[in-house]
């Protein structure tokens, strides 16, 4: 039933009530422990510990019954470090430094401030600092200055700057609607990012309950709470945003490099009911030329929507069809929910009774909710030998031929009032019990830990590709991340950036929304303008509901079928470059699709840019966002920038009016970029044949790119099995030298040859090539020049 106005009749006002709240008090004593980096504080009305697990990264863990318990979650993956820490003591302060940042508690409130070495505030607490309500929440409050602005949350609805808003964490199945008024999606990623005057640090605060945080209610302060457990949370010190995002995935993981496949175009919907539907699907896509890399089956191809079966009568031979499929360079990719069918003739329900493996109440009877299947058991992911059993259950798809699984309810959804399992339920928890209500936003988390690691021991070295709707902090390390049931709606399509920027920005750089959108009608023109942007969203694929109007790339009639190809085809030509990026993730925690505010932190114009985005470092990519457009506004920060289609040249610093016919994507490369690219191909198991270097060289300038590939399939890269290459450009005088600096050749590309085209360039440009001039080169009209490079030049 929807609302009404009957909601806001005058009598229903209710009185805003403040919940008593009691700080920490005075600190009454101390101790420090020089080897475990540790600061152990008792206060008045709590205790708090301080433990630095970097000379960067400080962990302040307040707890108002007990001396708090050093355990983390699952989401963290770092011990401390052997931090050398001073401890200071005045009658007012106790100070504990280490090189990079000094904490300064005041005696009297136990409030805490943190400095860099030179003395600039990078945090500190406001008046009321840490301690408890009335109902028994755990709160921090922290000083709000008028520049800072707020980045991360993980996946939240609105514009790209969170200052103003006040959300929860709280793992939520919200099919409708999605609206910047929705508070609570399907991940909860508990961590966010300042930025002020460039500078920046990062607060994680690692609870998997129900946590909020308000930068609304105050102008000068901001507050973090949790409904239960301990205020457990870090503090990453910068001072760039780059450091933050370094440090923060430090602590929680960063990702593995994905399948190269996992990077192509997907095609999904709710649901391709058959094998025969899947067939001609596939079909169609190659009669037409249109890349595919997956095609994904949706809750049908079950039997009676019990996970680990397939439905005998629509998909005869699953494992022919998988087989027969991935011969053409298409992957198929099953859903897996985590409900169990409650039937004693099942065998996954019979196992996971029989070995304990489900969630339990106290009293030791079985949770079960109505999902998918009907009354339904779930597994309890929060012990190990669960999550084991689980894994090891995913060698019925990998048996077949199947490299990824998609994990959809696993919030876990319910179909019921409060959408989700019972908080009284009992989680195991190694041997470590809590309730549900404590644990929540680690469920889908734990499930694709299971899912993911059971599918890696069980594909011969291959990498397995994991889709999740659900995650907590840290979910970068086992699965890509997609947005949920968004709909085709413009505004939907509008929203999907700032969603994923700030995904990025929370240490999740693979993901992306449903192209198209997933539920009510898509049109041709929405469809290509989305497409559009997938093209350049770490994770692309198109999905929709099963009522909808089908959304395949060819459903709106040939105008729109073409640069709907045309995009997808894209895609496969900028994968060189965006691999590269992806590797960069894996090493560094930094997004492949990032906000430009992380490129130049002290553009105001940037603070709060939610309609368009970078790819790395040097391209910006502008979609159109609106119906019956073809022009728009584009920002470009300092530097000179140049147009990707038409190569002209355009001053940064200011707002440019940019023409965009339906079949132009506004795409920007800054001055001096070095970009790699492939060529159009069927699948990414068709092997390159030739690496394409785009480099746009700035006078008088100079700059590199380092170009990374391996196979693309297995972890043999963690063994140094890659190919690395550094690619220098330095421009003066009409002069331009090149050279390829060979990193690493452990591994050997497809391509045996490299072209460079040099972008804006006069006809008369001397050229050397690792210090030999070269001669063979071609002038091709629009101020460009080619030349070819063979493979070991480079």
């Amino acid at each position: 039933m929807n609302d009404t106005s009957f909601m806001i009749l005058p009598d229903k006002e209710k009185e805003q009530k403040t919940l008593n709240y009691r700080n920490l008090g005075s600190l009454l004593s101390y101790t420090s422990d020089e080897k475990e980096n540790l600061l152990e504080i008792k206060c008045e009305n709590g205790y708090v510990s301080v433990i630095f697990y970097r000379e960067d990264i400080v962990r302040i863990i307040m707890n108002p019954k007990k001396v708090p318990s050093k355990k983390t979650s699952l989401a963290v993956v770092k011990e401390p470090e052997n931090v050398l820490v001073e401890i200071e003591e005045s009658p007012e302060l106790l100070k504990a430094s280490s090189r990079k940042l000094t904490l300064v508690i005041n005696k009297s409130t136990v409030n805490v401030s943190i400095y860099d070495p030179k003395g600039r505030l990078i945090v500190s607490d406001s008046d009321n600092g840490m301690g408890t309500n009335e109902k028994q929440e755990v709160i921090c409050y922290k000083r709000m200055d008028k520049d800072d602005h707020y980045y991360g949350f993980g996946e939240k609805t609105s514009f790209l700057d969170k200052r103003g808003e006040r959300m929860t964490m709280w793992n939520t199945d919200v099919y409708a609607p999605h609206n910047p008024e929705i508070d609570s999606l399907y991940q909860s990623i508990p961590y966010f990012m300042t930025i002020r005057q460039g500078y920046a640090y990062g607060i994680f605060l690692d609870n998997p309950s129900k946590t909020v945080f308000d930068m609304k209610s105050s102008m000068d302060t901001y507050s973090f709470s949790a409904e239960t457990g301990p205020l457990d949370y870090y503090v990453f010190a910068g001072p760039t945003p780059k450091n933050v995002l370094e440090q923060y995935t430090t602590i929680t993981g960063k990702m593995p490099i994905p399948p190269k496949w996992a990077l192509g175009y997907h095609q999904s919907r709710y649901s391709y009911k058959s094998e025969a539907e899947v067939r001609e699907l596939v079909k169609t896509f190659k009669e037409k030329n249109i890349p595919l890399d997956a095609v994904y089956l949706d809750i049908h191809y079950m039997d009676g929507y019990r996970v680990f079966t397939f439905d005998e009568n629509k998909f005869p031979n699953p494992k022919k069809l998988i087989q027969d499929l991935k011969d053409e360079g298409v992957h198929v990719v099953p859903i897996v929910d985590p409900g169990v069918k409650e039937d004693p003739e099942y065998f996954a329900y019979q196992e996971g009774v029989n070995g304990n493996h489900f969630c339990e109440y106290l009293e030791g009877n079985i949770y079960y909710g109505n999902v998918w299947p009907g009354n339904s058991a779930f597994p309890d992911f929060t012990n190990n030998e669960v999550r084991k059993w689980w894994g090891d259950k995913h060698e019925y798809y990998t048996k077949m031929g199947i490299e990824g699984v998609w994990n959809d309810m696993n919030e876990p959804a319910v179909f019921n009032e409060t959408k989700t399992m019972d908080l009284k339920v009992m989680h195991k928890n190694d041997g470590d019990p809590k309730t549900h209500r404590e644990l929540h936003n680690l469920y889908g988390f734990l499930m694709g830990e299971a899912t993911y690691e059971g599918m890696k021991a069980q594909l011969d070295g291959k990498r397995p590709f994991l889709l999740t709707r659900a995650g907590y902090a840290g979910v970068q390390r086992y699965a890509s991340v997609w947005t949920g049931d968004n709909r085709s709606f413009w505004e939907h399509l509008q929203m999907a950036i700032p969603m994923c920027l700030n995904l990025g920005v929370s240490g999740v750089p693979f993901c992306g929304p449903d192209v198209g959108g997933f539920a009510h009608d898509s049109n041709g023109q929405l469809l290509t303008r989305w497409t559009q942007f997938g093209t350049f969203t770490p994770y692309f694929r198109n999905h929709s509901v099963l009522e909808s109007i089908r959304q395949e790339p060819w459903s709106f009639g040939e105008e729109y079928e073409q640069v709907i190809k045309k995009y997808i085809q894209e895609r496969y030509v900028w994968l060189p470059y965006l691999y590269t990026l992806f590797r960069e993730a894996s090493v560094t925690g930094l997004p492949v699709m990032r906000p430009l505010v992380l490129e130049y932190p002290l553009d105001k114009h940037t603070f709060n840019l939610s309609d368009q985005f970078m790819i790395g470092t040097d391209v910006i990519v502008a979609p159109i966002l609106k119906p019956d457009t073809y022009h728009r506004v584009v920002y470009l920060p300092e530097g000179t920038w140049v147009n990707y289609w038409t190569e002209e040249k355009l001053t940064g610093g200011k707002h440019h009016l940019i023409e965009a016919a339906l079949d132009i994507l506004p795409i920007f490369v800054k001055e001096g970029a070095i970009i790699t690219q492939g060529t159009v191909k069927s699948s990414t198991e068709t092997k390159e044949s030739e690496l394409s270097i785009h480099i746009y060289p700035k006078e008088n300038g100079e700059s590199s790119f380092t170009y990374y590939e391996d196979d693309g399939s297995t972890f043999a890269y963690e063994d140094g099995a890659y190919f690395e290459v550094k690619i220098q450009v330095k421009m003066e005088n009409n002069r331009l030298n090149l050279s390829f600096h060979n990193l690493s050749d452990q591994y050997q590309p497809d391509w045996d040859k490299a072209v460079v085209t040099l972008h804006k360039v006069r006809e008369d440009l001397k050229i050397a090539v690792n210090g030999k001039e070269q001669l063979n080169v071609e002038f091709t009209g629009e101020n460009k020049i080619t030349l070819p490079i063979k493979i070991q030049d480079l």
